[in-house]
């Protein structure tokens, strides 16, 4: 810990490899969302408007898939908090062992 916090060269070290596990995590979110959510208008166009849809027009397909939409955000958000406070804890576990 004392090696961080007077940045030598070791400390210097541990965080470059935090913020990789940190950015790799990101990416990897980022990747988890933004593919089914540009899949999405694809899906749309060629899924047909049921006939019990139809006076409601084009939008409700995207009235109906709001929700899973605002689902995926909240948990890929839940789930990034989660795993970026355990690699700080693991990180902060291995930083007190050395």
């Amino acid at each position: 810990m004392r090696d961080i916090h007077e940045q030598t060269p070791l400390g210097e070290v541990y965080m470059k490899a935090l913020m990789r596990t940190q950015l790799r995590l990101g990416l990897l979110v980022c990747a988890a969302v933004f593919l089914p959510l540009a899949a999405l208008p694809l899906l749309l166009e060629r899924v047909p408007v049921p006939h019990w849809a139809r006076p409601w027009g084009a939008g409700l397909p995207w009235l109906v898939l709001g929700l899973p939409v605002y689902a995926l955000l909240v948990v890929a958000g839940a789930c990034y908090v989660r795993r970026a406070e355990r690699n700080e804890r693991d990180f902060d576990e291995h930083v007190r062992r050395s």
